[in-house]
């Protein structure tokens, strides 16, 4: 798919909505401030990038293996940097950034949880990564076809999403969904707002929490 048709859905108006209520969920979890650094990983064409850059004053940097999509993503965000990197071998130092981020990329590396090993690798204070939840309509209704948009993907539960940083220096973790009902109608819209917290039926599975400092004790989730 060509970049500029990807990244225009989000101009659409069910695009807007999703990208909101995904975007809102990474900021709040984040929390960055000006002057943090971010690495916004699997970042495409630079839509969250940018947001974030924009919303926050933060440094923001964008990795993906895409080169098309980085020199679009470069084209329209004057102040991040964009990198062509690996999400499964990052080119960083530990500890390179403040925050780590990615929104429904890493589900499409060849091994996921390598990937959010790298991503965790690279934080120095939190990390805030989105995946495509298995327990979730839009897997009902389209993660499991052989043809759509989604093919190759991986659709992972919060339970396995946690066992995959059970042995990773983090701590804090949180699980919160969002897009319970991808239509984006106003029935969609409702529900999203109306949901209990503790139901995390939402295809946008987002994992957040803190990096310890070395030699720390492993703090209660």
């Amino acid at each position: 798919m060509p970049p500029a048709i990807y990244d225009g859905w989000y101009d659409t108006p069910r695009g807007r909505w999703v990208e909101e209520r995904e975007y809102r969920l990474l900021a709040d979890s984040l929390g960055p401030e000006k002057g943090d650094s971010i690495l916004d990983i699997g970042c495409g064409t630079g839509r969250f990038t940018r947001r974030l850059a924009n919303g926050t004053g933060a440094q923001v940097t964008g990795v993906d293996v895409n080169a098309e999509w980085l020199a679009y993503a470069r084209s329209r965000d004057a102040f991040s940097r964009y990198l062509l990197a690996d999400a499964m071998a990052l080119p960083f130092e530990d500890r390179s950034f403040t925050h780590v981020c990615s929104v429904t990329a890493l589900c499409f590396t060849p091994n996921w949880r390598k990937a959010v090993a790298e991503a965790l690798r690279v934080a120095r204070e939190r990390f805030a990564i989105g995946l495509l939840n298995r327990h979730s309509l839009l897997w009902l209704t389209k993660g499991r076809q052989k043809k759509s948009a989604y093919q190759g993907a991986d659709w992972i539960t919060e339970a396995e999403l946690a066992d995959s940083v059970k042995e990773l220096p983090v701590c804090g973790l949180e699980f919160r969904t969002a897009i319970c009902l991808p239509s984006g109608s106003w029935v969609a819209r409702f529900v999203e707002d109306v949901l209990p917290p503790c139901l995390k039926p939402g295809s946008f599975l987002l994992m957040s929490g803190k990096i310890r400092e070395h030699g720390s004790e492993v703090a209660p989730s």
